[in-house]
C-alpha cells in the first residue's frame, strides 16, 4: 500500500475542493493514484447528487459578468439548498468562475456540456454536490449582447442584472450600471410596451373594466378609461417607462437621453433567487 503524505492530501484537496479526510480516504482507496482518487471523489458526488435530487435548491448566488470590450454579458445563478452555503466565499468564487466561463456559450446546455478544468461543468456540479453535501445546480442562464453592456449585482448576490445600450458613448459605463440597478430594484416585466405579452394586456384591460363597473362607470366610458389604466401599467412595469429610481421626476428613458440624446436602452436580463 502506498504511503500517503500530507502534501499529497493537500494537493488533492486543492484540485477538488473536497475535505481533508475525504481526500485522504480517496487516496488510500486509490493506492496513491491521483486520477483514480479524483474519480472516486466524483463518484461520491454522484451518489450524493442522486440522494438529493428531490431537494429544493433555491438559495445560492446570482452573478453577472461582462466581456472585456463590453459587447456581451452573462448572468447566471448557481443554486444550492441553504443560505449558509450560498454566502460561502468559495461557493461565490465558483459561481463567478462559471459565469466568466459561460461568456463563451449561448445556452445553459452548451455551458453544462463544456470543459471546465478537465471535466464538464455538469460533472463539476456533481463533484461539488459531493464536496459540499448539498444539491448544486445552475438555476438560470441569460446572455445579452449589444453595443454596450453593463451589469449590476445586488448586495448578497441574490439579484443580478445586465442592460444593453444602443451605443458606446461617454458615460455609458455609469448609465448602464444605473439602468441595471433599476432593473434589479423594480423588476420590470419587459423593456417597453412592445415586449409585454398580449395576453397580459388583455387580462389587465379586463381587470380594469371590472373595477370601473364596480365603481359604477358607464359601459360606454370603459374603453377610454381602461386605456389610461393600461398606460399606467406600462409606466409601472416596463423598464424604459418606469420612474428613474435616482430621480423620480424623469423616466428611465429620459435619464438615458439626458446623457446622450440618441442613446436608448435596447435590452436587459434579470436573474433573482428566492
Amino acid at each position: 500500500m502506498a504511503t500517503i503524505t500530507a502534501a499529497e492530501v493537500n494537493k488533492l484537496r486543492t484540485i477538488t475542493g473536497a475535505g481533508m479526510m475525504d481526500c485522504k480516504k480517496a487516496l488510500v482507496e486509490a493506492d496513491g493514484n491521483f486520477d483514480l482518487a479524483i474519480e472516486n471523489l466524483r463518484k461520491k458526488g454522484q451518489k450524493v447528487a442522486a440522494n438529493r435530487s428531490d431537494r429544493e435548491s433555491t438559495e445560492g448566488a446570482a452573478i453577472a459578468v461582462v466581456n472585456a470590450d463590453k459587447t456581451a454579458g452573462v448572468v447566471i445563478s448557481l443554486n444550492c439548498e441553504t443560505d449558509f452555503v450560498g454566502k460561502n466565499e468559495s461557493f461565490i468564487k465558483l459561481a463567478t468562475d462559471l459565469a466568466n466561463h459561460a461568456l463563451q456559450f449561448s445556452s445553459q446546455e452548451e455551458l453544462l456540456a463544456s470543459d471546465f478544468n478537465g471535466i464538464t461543468v455538469a460533472d463539476k456540479l456533481i463533484e461539488q454536490t459531493g464536496v459540499i453535501g448539498e444539491k448544486i445546480e445552475v438555476g438560470a442562464f441569460e446572455k445579452l449582447e449589444g453595443a454596450f453592456i453593463g451589469s449590476y449585482i445586488h448586495a448578497g448576490n441574490k439579484i443580478a442584472t445586465l442592460t444593453s445600450l444602443s451605443a458606446n458613448v461617454e458615460g455609458a459605463e455609469e448609465v448602464s450600471r444605473n439602468v441595471a440597478m433599476q432593473a434589479a430594484a423594480m423588476n420590470p416585466i419587459a423593456l417597453n410596451e412592445a415586449g409585454v405579452d398580449a395576453a397580459i394586456i388583455e387580462k389587465e384591460i379586463e381587470i380594469a373594466k371590472e373595477q370601473l363597473r364596480a365603481e359604477g362607470k358607464p359601459e360606454a366610458m370603459l374603453d377610454n378609461i381602461s386605456k389610461g389604466k393600461i398606460q399606467r401599467f406600462y409606466k409601472d412595469n416596463t423598464l424604459v417607462n418606469q420612474d428613474y429610481i435616482k430621480d423620480g421626476s424623469m423616466s428611465v428613458s429620459a435619464y438615458v437621453k439626458s446623457v446622450d440624446a440618441n442613446l436608448t436602452v435596447t435590452g436587459f436580463k434579470r436573474v433573482a433567487l428566492g
